[in-house]
């Protein structure tokens, strides 16, 4: 009688710089949105948790903020969750753009990259921007620069490539029990996912300053008798000017910023919301450590 396949789990970083397409990349793998995702850098801030379990495996995807130079605390916060993701991984994705290759910021990537000696599959994204021919030159380059245990090209947007890197993932997944529950799919509760899609729509519907002056706070979570989830949510921004574009004209823009996300919350949460949205200064969060304590980054 043959002998069956043991299984297999482990944790696998996403890592890179901002923008390369991480985020997209894990909602795709994972077929369920986990992470928001917008054209603007430095979306991502916390590192989030996906769990995808089938009978033989049980992948746990931490997709972490974009690597890049610091400007503020929040920017060391990020770079150091992105780092801690590396030791905490059994295998790392290393995930570059087609259209932004060679930086000083890979420079550094990779030499965390061999300074914890670990497993890497460099995935090279956004494929469908450049004409096939020009790959080839890319994946010679990069074999040069780090021993990677492949090189996937991938377009995550188109899920192009991802099921091959999918089967390279689960190859290299070392044997070991699962960590969570079959149907679990994150570790983070779910006022965080909803915080997060509160901060998407301020991202997608503000621009310059706001989206990265902007951090969303939870308040209250409850279900009301008649079933319907009450959500009070408090929006930090920096400046009084910033609280006003944030409001908008008549409370126009966060009228609309809370009725965008509250669809998408019921859509999560499978029930009916009343979203409470309020905004609020907190001056110079990014740089104050307390403050940045305050709104759980620390």
């Amino acid at each position: 009688m043959q002998e069956q396949n043991p299984f297999k789990s482990g944790y696998v970083s996403i890592i890179g710089e901002p923008n390369v397409g991480k985020s997209t990349l894990l909602n795709a793998v994972m077929g369920e949105k986990l992470a928001i995702v917008t054209p603007k850098p430095q979306t991502t801030r916390n590192r989030i948790t996906g769990i995808l379990t089938t009978d033989s495996y049980q992948i746990i995807f931490l997709d972490t903020p974009g690597v890049l130079t610091p400007k503020y605390r929040l920017h060391n916060q990020m770079v150091k969750a992105a780092y801690s993701a590396i030791t905490d991984a059994d295998l790392v994705l290393y995930m570059i753009d087609v259209n932004r290759l060679n930086s000083g910021i890979e420079e550094k990537i990779l030499d965390e990259l061999k300074k914890a000696a670990q497993q890497v599959i460099l995935v090279i994204n956004k494929i469908d921007l450049i004409p096939s021919p020009a790959l080839l030159p890319i994946i010679a380059d990069y074999q040069e620069k780090f021993p990677f245990l492949e090189i996937i090209p991938i377009s995550a947007t188109l899920d192009n490539g991802v099921s091959q890197l999918h089967e390279s993932i689960v190859k290299h997944l070392p044997k070991g029990p699962p960590y969570f529950p079959p149907d679990q799919l994150s570790d983070l509760p779910e006022r965080f996912f909803v915080s997060e899609t509160i901060r998407e729509q301020i991202f997608l519907r503000t621009n310059q300053e706001i989206p990265y002056a902007s951090s969303v706070v939870i308040e209250e979570f409850k279900e009301r008798p008649n079933g319907k989830i009450y959500i009070s949510a408090l929006l930090y921004v920096e400046r009084q000017s910033q609280k006003g574009i944030l409001v908008g004209k008549g409370g126009r823009t966060i009228k609309r910023i809370g009725q965008l996300a509250r669809a998408e919350i019921e859509q999560f949460l499978k029930t009916t919301v009343f979203l409470d949205l309020r905004v609020s200064v907190k001056a110079d969060w990014r740089r104050n450590e307390r403050k940045l304590k305050d709104l759980g980054y620390l």
